[in-house]
């Protein structure tokens, strides 16, 4: 049975107090996450530790980084490599998010390399695709996507991919106003499911979890989650208010 989750990335977003607060409120919250359901908690940088050590005695809560190094160490100023993230003790690492890719022009390239970095130190990728509006407008999105998980995965053998979580972001549904319906997300999911199958065989793509990255909330997280291939979410602005996080996590 794959694993249903849910991902909240703080981005660029509260002090240390902030973010000590949010997480203690969440924890408050009582939340039980039976067998198979898992959170993952991604604030910045410097947070990652204190983060880390305030969920350390609660199963099913995990710290990701929002991002890391494509390169293994060097002469690079102000980057953070995997085994840094790893020697920190975090769990997951956040690569290709769509804003990454905007503004920082990150490439599938690049991606490709950081999920090498991100595997060799024992950590799991959360895969971030998605298309924007321009695409989804044309209506070639599944191609688009496609492309994306080749250039970035498909190096990968079938045990490597076990270890891939895949966060479908449909950016013109993120802060736009517009919003993509249950099914919409269902359809890319079974397509991506689908992509992973061909490639990787009917099983490898059954075990895959894949989230849902678009401007998810408490109003709408349940029928999401309940399309047959939505696995959970990776919310954005949602997760900086621990009553709507927690409701999410509820939703699951």
């Amino acid at each position: 049975m794959r694993k249903k989750i849910v991902a909240g990335n703080w981005k660029m977003n509260l002090t240390l107090a902030e973010g000590e607060q949010l997480v203690n409120d969440i924890l408050a919250a009582g939340i039980n996450l039976p067998e198979g359901q898992a959170v993952v908690i991604a604030p910045p940088f410097p947070y990652v530790q204190k983060v880390k050590q305030l969920t350390r005695n609660y199963p099913g809560i995990f710290v990701a980084a929002q991002n890391c190094a494509s390169e293994k160490s060097g002469a690079y100023t102000g980057e953070v490599s995997a085994a840094m993230l790893a020697s920190v003790g975090i769990d997951y690492v956040i690569l290709g998010h769509s804003e990454r890719r905007e503004y920082f022009n990150e490439t599938n390239a690049q991606l490709a390399k950081k999920i090498d970095q991100v595997l060799a130190n024992g950590l799991k990728p959360i895969f971030c695709c998605g298309e924007p509006l321009e695409v989804r407008q044309a209506e070639t999105q599944n191609a688009y996507v496609a492309k994306q998980l080749e250039e970035s995965l498909y190096h990968l053998d079938a045990e490597a991919l076990k270890n891939i979580v895949i966060a479908y972001e449909p950016i013109w549904a993120i802060g736009t106003g517009l919003t993509a319906s249950a099914q919409q997300a269902q359809d890319m999911h079974a397509f991506i499911r689908a992509q992973i199958a061909a490639k990787y065989g009917r099983e490898a793509a059954l075990g895959l979890s894949i989230l849902y990255g678009g401007s998810a909330k408490p109003s709408n997280a349940a029928e999401l989650f309940a399309s047959p291939d939505v696995d959970g979410g990776l919310i954005g602005g949602a997760s900086l208010v621990a009553a709507d996080f927690t409701a999410i996590i509820k939703s699951l």
